[in-house]
């Protein structure tokens, strides 16, 4: 009895020396897949490109007589040009143009935040991720820009019968599509790494919050007049590029340690220049319908048109001066009221926007930055860096205008309301008709 009780405790001993071991190995690995793969950020930064260092050898071989901060300035100034003249061109080339840049400024914006999470995630050698994050980009735009087709094409998507299909279960599309993303990413976990996996997969979502969803917004503000898209990233060009100005010559006091070249002076004098020359582009921009007009489309001409009577807000309105004002006025033989497009007043609130809260999406960016010790997201523009380097807080803007319109400007657009009615059943859309027209006969407005 007393060998079997024995036996039985040697047993048990062993059990839980191997159950031990069983815990302690499963310890072991789950310290593994977050020390053995850390990679030092030093030699992260060594695999991105550094765009301030990188310029044409022609430019390099002309300055090179120059001090760094001196050929620094010369290289930002003339590439500065070069883009506003791109811009330019680009708004030339009207509402499609300006819709494609900003569809390939979202993917080159994506690659640069992508890249970076791709340094740390291939060095185990896990398969996917960069594909999955292609793919998950490819699903968002489906899901994004159909919806913006379905509010501004409605009526002529629902002429067609097989686009018709796809807009009536477009969300629903559009979710399974994720879905094969989501099964595909739980398929490619890998015992050990399931900590950084996740991460890298929270990281691309964000990515994705980040640059699909502003870029949807920005299409959105086009649709609305193009004024709604060149003031507001203008008004961010020239913060930008005044706030270098007065930082380069002036700037004496830091104004945040995130980005220790960004100075006061630079912050106040961008503020005050891009209310002013905002204000200044504003009144010009209003007094041409082709920047004023939403774009539509027409079933007359059968295509999007730009041609309106521009609304009250493009515009002169005459506004009575405050009292105070009034005095000033009176004493230097003024009016007591003036005359402005009232787009100048909201334009007033955009320059403020950009001027105070533009900036913390640089600051954000230069964050970013430097936790991995990077200078720049990429090296496409020689002296500024990537394209996300250009463009963190034009994404910080989109959204406020956006928000904007939609909250003091944004009326129900024709468009929305018919697709809307389409959706309905024949039956439905008869009641509906008979119902608006003894409403317009009874206000008189149909005979």
């Amino acid at each position: 009895m007393s060998e079997v009780r024995k036996r039985t405790t040697v047993g048990d001993a062993t059990s839980s020396a191997a159950a031990s071991r069983d815990v302690s190995d499963d310890q072991k690995e789950d310290v593994e897949s977050e020390d053995d793969a850390k990679l030092e950020v030093e030699d992260l930064a060594k695999t991105l490109p550094q765009g301030t260092d990188h310029t044409p050898h022609i430019l390099s071989s002309i300055l090179s007589g120059l001090p760094d901060r001196w050929r620094n300035w010369i290289i930002r100034t003339i590439f500065t040009w070069f883009m506003i003249a791109g811009f330019c061109l680009i708004i030339y080339g009207g509402p499609l143009a300006l819709m494609i840049t900003t569809l390939i400024v979202q993917v080159k914006c994506f690659e640069e935040i992508i890249n970076i999470g791709y340094a740390v995630y291939r060095i185990h050698g896990l398969p996917w991720f960069r594909s999955l994050s292609w793919y998950f980009l490819i699903t968002s735009n489906y899901f994004f820009y159909g919806e913006n087709l379905m509010d501004y094409f409605a009526v002529v998507i629902n002429r067609t019968g097989y686009l018709r299909v796809l807009v009536t279960y477009h969300r629903f599309v559009s979710f399974c599509l994720y879905i094969v993303g989501f099964v595909w990413f739980v398929l490619s976990l890998v015992k050990k790494y399931y900590m950084k996996q996740f991460s890298l997969f929270a990281w691309t979502h964000v990515a994705l919050l980040i640059v699909v969803t502003q870029s949807y917004l920005i299409i959105q503000n086009i649709f609305e007049g193009l004024i709604w898209f060149i003031v507001p990233v203008s008004m961010i060009v020239i913060n930008d590029v005044m706030a270098y100005m007065f930082g380069f010559f002036f700037g004496r006091t830091p104004l945040i340690k995130l980005s220790p070249k960004k100075t006061w002076e630079g912050f106040i004098g961008g503020g005050i220049s891009t209310v002013i020359l905002g204000l200044l582009m504003s009144y010009i921009m209003c007094q041409y319908r082709y920047f004023v007009c939403p774009i539509e489309y027409s079933e007359a001409l059968g295509r999007m048109t730009m041609d309106c009577e521009p609304s009250s807000l493009f515009q002169p309105q005459e506004y009575t001066l405050p009292s105070s004002f009034q005095v000033i006025s009176r004493m230097l033989n003024g009016k007591s009221t003036l005359t402005v497009y009232p787009f100048m007043l909201h334009s007033l609130s955009l320059s403020i926007f950009s001027s105070v809260i533009g900036p913390f999406g640089g600051f954000f960016a230069s964050g970013f930055k430097r936790a991995f010790k990077i200078k720049d997201f990429g090296d496409v523009i020689p002296g500024h860096g990537g394209i996300m380097d250009r463009f963190d807080c034009q994404y910080l803007m989109a959204t406020f205008v956006n928000v904007y319109i939609s909250s003091f400007i944004h009326t129900a657009s024709p468009q929305k309301l018919l697709q809307q009615v389409y959706s309905l059943k024949p039956e439905q859309q008869l009641q509906l008709f008979q119902t608006l027209r003894d409403s317009l006969e009874n206000r008189g407005m149909l005979n």
